[in-house]
């Protein structure tokens, strides 16, 4: 195993709200979360957005656009335009990266007001990204985009969904972020709902902590090492032993969201409560009372056999 650093790069984590602007979406990932949300809702109007904009302004320091890939909303830049009128402080497109591949989208973005960008990079090579994908062309596009935004000076926090076809390969996935010098990177065990739901392509996209806790240790020792914020994302502390400053829901914000079927007041209420699961081990581990555990839907297949408490020696006594 590396060297594992003493301390963790400050990430800043203002209070924030998540507007999903619409579902559509030019890439079809085989694990998407929103599954078939692209064909049973439209996208929100402008008018409708200003409004939640508006309404929310008030001690929110930022704002993310998602979707589905918010930057295909034919209203985007206006949006942004909006919110730092309004004040957002931060102001974040959460995108497949696709359409920065287009510099010129690029600098209107950045025009408009947007200041931070938030493209998905799920594999080190086009067969790898563009197979999660299934867009072939998907890959050369977001790792331009990439490109693009740091070129053009700005803040660039990817983020990389853990599936069974890339586990192995989260320290090459790394070692391509910092080469593309992004300013952060996160590595979030897939949710398995939508398309990667029990019903859907649960067995071929979802991973086994076991057997990938050493590659994403790994991964996360090659951003560590070159000076960049790393985090992950659903991944529990047991599996997290020596990295466990760099657990994102740490820090996580405040957010707001507002979905298609209704507005989730607090995400992190949402994840304790509905999101995810807390088995027999977690009760006897040291680390139960800041640790969210995994998605349920993980251990509702999978059970609870790997997940091993994390006792102190002080307490096995």
């Amino acid at each position: 195993m590396l060297e594992k650093a003493k301390k963790a790069v400050p990430v800043e984590v203002p209070d924030r709200l998540d507007v999903k602007v619409g579902f559509a979406c030019n890439n079809h990932c085989r694990f998407c979360v929103q599954g078939e949300k692209r064909k049973k809702y439209g996208r929100r109007s402008k008018e409708e957005i200003y409004k939640i904009l508006e309404r929310n302004a008030e001690g929110r320091g930022g704002v993310v656009f998602t979707g589905g890939e918010p930057s295909l909303h034919p209203d985007i830049l206006d949006l942004a335009s909006r919110a730092r009128e309004l004040g957002y402080k931060s102001i974040q497109i959460q995108t497949n990266g696709r359409m920065f591949a287009y510099e010129k989208f690029c600098r209107d973005a950045i025009e408009a007001g947007v200041t931070e960008f938030s493209p998905a990079l799920h594999g080190h090579t086009a067969a790898l990204h563009d197979y999660l994908t299934t867009v072939e062309g998907s890959f050369e596009q977001t790792v331009r985009g990439i490109r693009n935004l740091k070129n053009l000076g700005q803040k660039v926090v990817t983020n990389s969904v853990i599936t069974r076809s890339n586990f192995r390969h989260l320290p090459e996935i790394a070692e391509l972020l910092v080469d593309l010098r992004v300013d952060q990177y996160q590595l979030a065990f897939v949710h398995p709902v939508g398309s990667a739901g029990p019903d859907c392509n649960f067995a071929s996209i979802v991973p086994r902590f076991e057997l990938l806790e050493g590659y994403l240790h790994d991964a996360l020792q090659v951003g560590i090492d070159a000076g960049l914020a790393v985090m992950t994302e659903a991944v529990p502390y047991c599996f997290m032993k020596g990295y466990e400053q760099y657990v994102g829901e740490r820090i996580m914000p405040s957010t707001r969201i507002f979905d298609a079927e209704g507005v989730i007041e607090e995400y992190r209420d949402y994840r304790l409560e509905e999101g995810k699961s807390k088995g027999p081990p977690c009760a006897k581990c040291d680390l139960d009372d800041i640790c969210e555990g995994p998605w349920r839907e993980y251990t509702d297949s999978y059970g609870w056999a790997e997940f091993k408490p994390v006792i102190s020696k002080h307490n096995k006594h």
